[in-house]
């Protein structure tokens, strides 16, 4: 598709909102596109960035996979990381509340990632009874609780403690709420403990890296969860069974690799690698078990014979 200028696409978005719901600005840096399609409601927070990038038709994923399965969808978009704190915003998710805006769907799911996690877990208290599925979503930035968080210098200066501001206490009203991170993400991990409460269920996807949307995307599995929470059949063994998809994931497979030759873990790698050559036979890591094979021959270390792939379902 044409690349679109700035202008152009806030043009077309603003459209697509005439026709389908509404177009709102919310403040300088953030608006609302609100799609009136069917009992379901997705809600989505997206930035720019994200949507311009990701997207070969420069729309917000929410809206196209809610449009695709004939669901209603409101996408909060923000020109950059903002975390969505503006009392722009707050008004707005203030005024759907006094509207029982959400209270006319069957059944809300609210999704993020990163920044946009962190929204969708706060603003979801507008909407008690709701789904939330928050990936790597931080759960403040506020000095006092989270000031071992040194990666977002650039909003310090911007409370954390006002409206919707402590994400964790804001699912509270949730129906049930699915937090996504790599463990080894040591900051993620944090964050992703302050939000452990009786409705949320952590789910540690080891080896997802700092971009676990993008490796969820690269899996193919990011629409599939989604539309499942979308259906009321997403749980734990639902993401585990579609988190499988990581073993022919090319970026999956080279950060567990690149993790293990950090550890010094020869023996692993090896293993690690010879199940990658026989699911995907890439170059690179056929090349690297070579050299791990001789590695290991040099130590007397031999690996064990090889086991037939288990069969799936």
């Amino acid at each position: 598709m044409e690349a679109l200028s700035d202008a152009d696409w806030q043009g077309r978005i603003e459209e697509i909102g005439e026709e389908a719901g509404y177009f709102e600005p919310l403040g300088a840096s953030h608006c609302a596109l609100f799609s009136d399609a069917g009992p379901v409601l997705l809600v989505t927070f997206e930035t720019r960035a994200q949507i311009r990038r990701r997207n070969e038709d420069h729309l917000p994923s929410g809206f196209t996979l809610a449009q695709a399965e004939g669901h209603s969808s409101l996408t909060l978009i923000a020109d950059r990381e903002t975390w969505f704190r503006d009392p722009a915003v707050y008004a707005y998710f203030d005024r759907l509340v006094d509207e029982a805006f959400f209270a006319d769907f069957d059944r809300v799911v609210f999704y993020g990632s990163g920044p946009c996690g962190y929204a969708a877990a706060a603003f979801s208290v507008a909407a008690p009874g709701a789904i939330v599925i928050a990936a790597q979503p931080q759960a403040t930035l506020e000095a006092r609780l989270a000031g071992w968080d040194d990666r977002f210098r650039f909003m310090r200066r911007t409370s954390f403690t006002d409206r919707y501001g402590f994400a964790p206490d804001m699912i509270d009203g949730a129906e049930a709420a699915y937090i996504l991170y790599d463990p080894h993400v040591a900051l993620d991990a944090m964050h992703a403990a302050l939000y452990a409460r009786p409705n949320v269920m952590l789910l540690p996807c080891p080896h997802a890296g700092r971009a676990v949307e993008r490796m969820f995307v690269e899996m193919g599995i990011l629409e599939e969860l989604l539309r499942s929470a979308c259906a009321g059949s997403f749980d734990a063994a639902r993401f585990w069974r579609l988190y499988r998809a990581r073993r022919d994931t090319p970026r999956y497979l080279r950060t567990l690799l690149a993790r293990l030759a950090e550890a010094d873990r020869p023996y692993l790698e090896a293993l690690a690698c010879r199940t990658m050559v026989t699911r995907i036979n890439g170059p690179r890591f056929r090349a690297r078990l070579s050299q791990l094979e001789e590695e290991l021959e040099a130590r007397e270390i031999s690996l064990p014979p090889m086991r037939a792939e288990p069969r799936e379902g």
